[in-house]
């Protein structure tokens, strides 16, 4: 584990992780600052001491030094997670990765996201699984034993709790896929950013809401017509029959804005 072949690997990992963050936070503006001053690297470095503890079946210092690093930047990591390469933790205050967790490359996981479980039987994989490159926003929680298919993206304090295709967006308590963004020019403005910060997606509106507003335009449409009928057969001399209730008419403009 201490041997120069190590120790040339784990320097070699300090690096990778300086390289991303001053890749993807455009707030970096040095290497050394990164490493002074970035908890997210901060994380990843005692979480390799830790977890190589934790394969060692030295388990309660393992958990030791992950207590360590909790103490010191605010993240919580348990040393049996598994932690893919240039894996970057923005913030990172009140994130949580739990024992099974599996949390691949290229991974970028912002402040108050929680990794966990929903399954108290000991030695199942009970934490979600981040393929390669998932983006996972601001204070979203991804709960359960499934997976995150590579490059989907969840949305700032959404609740995930079922899989997501891989290349899809998912937003909402809880969350629900609003696109999958397989297609060609998805890949292309992907390569081209490198990846989405905080998992914004133009149009993330909650699928909830989306579904409400075209009811409600499609509630108002339909009355629009009714009106249309009931003056085409008054000047036809048909009288039609009175309404059932006597209910307000609807407001469509008001509704839309209270559902936004």
């Amino acid at each position: 584990m201490f041997g120069t072949v190590s120790k040339k690997a784990m320097f070699g990992r300090i690096r990778e992780d300086i390289s991303v963050v001053r890749e993807r936070d455009p707030a970096a503006r040095s290497s050394l600052e990164v490493l002074l001053c970035y908890p997210g690297v901060h994380t990843l470095i005692l979480h390799r001491v830790a977890s190589a503890l934790w394969r060692m079946r030295l388990t309660t210092p393992a958990r030791f030094v992950s207590h360590i690093g909790r103490f010191l930047t605010g993240i919580e990591v348990h040393p049996g997670a598994q932690i893919g390469r240039r894996v970057f933790i923005d913030h990172g205050m009140g994130v949580v990765i739990g024992e099974t967790a599996i949390v691949g490359d290229d991974c970028t996981i912002y402040q108050g996201v929680t990794l966990g479980g929903t399954s108290l039987t000991r030695g199942a994989k009970r934490h979600p699984t981040l393929e390669a490159g998932v983006v996972v926003g601001a204070g979203a929680k991804v709960l359960g034993s499934f997976t995150v298919g590579a490059g989907a993206r969840i949305g700032s304090n959404s609740v995930v709790v079922k899989t997501v295709p891989p290349g899809a967006t998912a937003v909402g308590i809880p969350a629900r896929i609003i696109s999958n963004d397989a297609d060609q020019q998805r890949e292309v403005q992907a390569n081209r950013m490198g990846f989405s910060a905080y998992a914004i997606t133009q149009g993330a509106d909650d699928p909830l809401s989306i579904a409400l507003h075209q009811l409600i335009d499609h509630v108002a449409e339909q009355d629009r017509r009714i009106d249309q009928l009931v003056e085409l057969l008054e000047r036809a001399g048909v009288q039609p029959p009175a309404p059932v209730c006597d209910a307000e008419p609807l407001d469509a403009k008001r509704l839309n804005r209270l559902v936004e």
